[in-house]
């Protein structure tokens, strides 16, 4: 069973032991935190996010294309009557995150978010350690054991599973290999939640660079906690098998409801998204 270190139940100044974060060893949540140009990473976090960069340019700006299309979806599912949030994979916290944008949307949206990086949680700790965040949890559990993830305390005690509930997997599940059953992960997800919820997802591609520049940037994870599983567009969609997606479907990132038009560079950032009720 995974560790529950929600700060509903842990002092909010706690952080975990130093011993843990293991800056040898680079992590996805430090590396996007690199690459969204972030300053809570290490030197291995940095060597993983250069390279990369270096096998595909766009890299950064998928990245950061990513983070936005997250705050247009938190908004889209406030805006269809959604006030409960639960973010796995959350990454370290910064500007935009999806607390601040529902609950700007309405003050009572609660939002669990669950990470497996102590680092992640240190941070999130700190941030929510103030006034004026609403009805906000941080739990530190792994995806890979969503029976564990759903039964913590910081999920379990804030969110009501008989009301609606936005599941956001937001670049996480290209950190889950086919071993380890990423369709059945959120199957299981899935299923837990009621009836007018909603799925909020998105997954790195190596669809629009060449074969070679996905072979590279699979490998830049070697030395990662995680490696990084490019999947295609139709790998993508089965991920929404059952569900409705809603407009304008499964698209790269820029295009899902941009606020401004997007350049043309937009068409090679190889991150596709997609919202779907259940």
């Amino acid at each position: 069973m995974a560790e529950d270190s929600s700060w509903m139940t842990a002092g909010a100044g706690e952080c975990a032991p130093s011993a843990e974060l293991h800056p040898e060893i680079a992590h996805p949540a430090r590396i996007y935190n690199a690459l969204i140009g972030g300053k809570d990473n290490f030197a291995a976090d940095r060597l993983v996010a250069e390279q990369l960069s270096a096998a595909v340019p766009e890299t950064v700006a998928g990245a950061k294309a990513n983070r936005a299309f997250l705050g247009r979806a938190v908004r889209a599912a406030a805006a269809l009557g959604v006030r409960q949030f639960l973010d796995i994979g959350t990454g370290i916290p910064t500007a935009g995150n999806t607390h601040e944008v529902a609950q700007a949307v309405d003050s009572s949206a609660r939002v669990a978010y669950v990470d497996n990086d102590p680092i992640v949680l240190a941070h999130a700790r700190a941030l929510m350690s103030g006034s004026g965040h609403g009805a906000t949890s941080v739990t530190r559990a792994d995806l890979r054991d969503p029976e564990a993830l759903l039964a913590a305390p910081g999920v379990r005690d804030l969110l009501d599973f008989t009301e609606p509930v936005a599941l956001m997997l937001v670049a996480i599940l290209h950190f889950i290999s086919d071993d380890e059953d990423p369709y059945g992960i959120v199957k299981q997800l899935v299923g837990a939640l009621p009836v007018g919820s909603l799925l909020v997802l998105s997954h790195g591609s190596g669809d629009l660079v060449t074969p070679e520049q996905a072979e590279r940037a699979e490998r830049s994870y070697d030395p990662a906690a995680a490696g990084i599983h490019l999947r295609t567009r139709d790998d993508v969609a089965r991920f929404f098998d059952g569900l409705t997606l809603l407009d304008p479907g499964l698209v790269i990132a820029p295009h899902w409801r941009p606020d401004t038009p997007p350049d043309a560079a937009a068409d090679r950032l190889g991150i596709y998204t997609g919202l779907a009720r259940l």
